[in-house]
């Protein structure tokens, strides 16, 4: 059972009263920059167990009264067809997803700004999109000499060449789908223009990691170098922090890099009113409470070298489909050796090959000499486990034996009948030229679905599902499309060992 670290109530209570504070101190004007993501920050439910993953969604609305959304989008992403690796959706699908999710919660976004705009065809498309769903959208273009000519940025031919976005609320919540999409741009080209028309307006920038009061190598700061390890990225001492108040504080390379230049643009916005926007750190510039919430170190430790294991397994994955550097690999594998874990210490992977070596000894016609198992451990710490069969893939029967398990169901009852698994097999295979009946775990899903109406024994089975929600598994394979999709829908947090087999291709 996973223990609780993290007081999501003490967090928000924390980090509502921090934002509203700093909006204070910039003559009620402050454009928050949100890093990280704005829905569903897994990441964060991952290292910090007891963090709610719309934590940020429930302070937005005790906000709601102060506060305006806008999003950016950098238009060559959209030309691009930039994918985020969370869900497996473009940028622009990102955006959209977004704007629905928050009026879900209450909260309307009716501003768009396209960032680093030239007239691309597919950008030109979105924006009509957008219009035509009432929304509002800005354009921003690129300024060439970024960041290091001041003086051209922090003029007519720079920011003052950018669309102007009207708000009218205290709070400027800026956003985007993903990192580069050019939301410090967009705040401190709103400070300029504010500036010019008297607006004594604020910038910040709303953090959850690294976590700046734990220690440098602290576990969950490690998790985020972990989880950033494809861009860089690496905690340090904030040196600038260091010499303003002689206190440690953890920052990020990035952030510190870019603090001078950062902090030059704003001097040249705001002119001689250094008390309205000067910070002397970056440290300073962020608004994170997160490591006020936590209320169990030990447990916030054990989760976050989790996630270094988790991601180490991610990592290497992608690089064998070739989306991923060796160095990155090679990054991961250093910190998990410095937290002191490795493969093994995530408790499904050593059951999960178990079972592919027993699928090995007793191999049935139709698995095409392949050998896969499949683990998953259920809330109360219990591993159960599945291989591959000419029936189903070994993620399809590790899910289906720990729904039975949940619902207390004999192993011996059979939850799908053959009727049903045969005609999906020859649909399959006659009709869409697959190259494998069994089933994978989006299919399995479907099918288990359909038996659920006619059998009360599926329908308990069925029931169960919702307690797999963030459960640990492990695949010794590349998990097929299908799989891979049913396991993100049912919310499993699942790793698996970089072993290609001939199913990963098939649709």
């Amino acid at each position: 059972m996973k223990k609780t670290g993290f007081d999501n109530e003490k967090y928000l209570a924390e980090q509502t009263k921090a934002i509203l504070e700093r909006v204070a101190g910039f003559d009620h004007k402050l454009y928050l920059e949100f890093g990280g993501k704005l829905l569903y920050d897994y990441h964060a439910a991952r290292v910090l167990p007891g963090y709610e993953p719309t934590v940020k969604m429930q302070l937005l609305q005790r906000l709601k009264e102060n506060i305006e959304i806008v999003i950016c989008i950098y238009a060559r992403d959209i030309e691009a067809g930039r994918l985020r690796g969370d869900f497996g959706m473009t940028y622009d699908t990102a955006c959209l997803k977004t704007i629905d999710d928050l009026k879900d919660y209450g909260l309307d976004v009716n501003k768009v700004v396209i960032t680093r705009f030239k007239a691309e065809p597919l950008a030109i498309k979105f924006k009509n999109r957008l219009e035509r769903k009432g929304i509002k959208v800005y354009l921003h273009r690129e300024i060439k000499g970024y960041p290091a000519d001041i003086n051209k940025i922090v003029s007519k031919r720079g920011y003052g060449r950018n669309d102007y976005i009207k708000t009218e609320k205290p709070v400027v919540v800026v956003t985007a789908p993903g990192p580069g999409s050019g939301k410090l741009a967009t705040c401190l080209s709103q400070l300029y223009h504010d500036h010019k028309r008297g607006i004594n307006s604020g910038y910040a920038k709303f953090e959850t990691f690294p976590i700046w009061n734990l220690p440098l190598r602290h576990p969950v700061n490690v998790a985020y170098e972990s989880a950033t390890a494809d861009l860089g990225d690496y905690n340090l001492t904030d040196p600038f922090h260091l010499k303003a108040y002689n206190k440690k504080a953890v920052n990020y390379n990035r952030d510190v890099d870019a603090f001078p230049i950062l902090k030059s643009i704003l001097e040249k916005i705001v002119g001689t009113k250094r008390d309205m926007v000067m910070y002397d750190s970056p440290t300073d510039m962020g608004v994170n409470r997160a490591g006020f919430g936590i209320v169990d170190d030990e447990a916030v430790r054990e989760a976050a070298k989790q996630e270094i294991i988790r991601r180490c397994f991610r990592y290497h994955w992608e690089f064998m489909l070739g989306a991923e550097k060796k160095e990155t690999v090679e990054r991961a594998r250093e910190l998990m050796k410095e937290v002191g874990v490795k493969e093994e210490d995530r408790s499904c992977v050593l059951p999960a090959r178990k079972a592919a070596r027993e699928a090995a000894k007793s191999p049935g016609k139709g698995n095409n000499g392949i050998f896969c198992g499949a683990a998953v451990e259920l809330p109360g710490g219990k591993i159960i486990s599945g291989k591959n069969s000419p029936l189903m893939q070994a993620a399809s029967s590790a899910i289906i034996n720990a729904a039975k398990h949940l619902a207390d169901i004999p192993d011996r009852i059979h939850l799908l009948p053959r009727s049903v698994i045969n005609n999906i097999a020859a649909l399959k295979k006659e009709i869409l030229d697959s190259k494998t009946e069994s089933l994978d775990l989006e299919e399995t899903l479907v099918a288990l679905s359909i038996s659920a109406a006619a059998n009360p024994t599926a329908e308990a089975a069925v029931k169960m599902l919702k307690q797999l929600k963030d459960c640990e598994m492990h695949i010794t394979h590349i998990p097929s499309p299908g799989d891979e999709a049913g396991l993100r829908k049912l919310r499993i947090n699942f790793t698996c060992d970089a072993q290609p087999t001939s199913n990963y291709f098939l649709r």
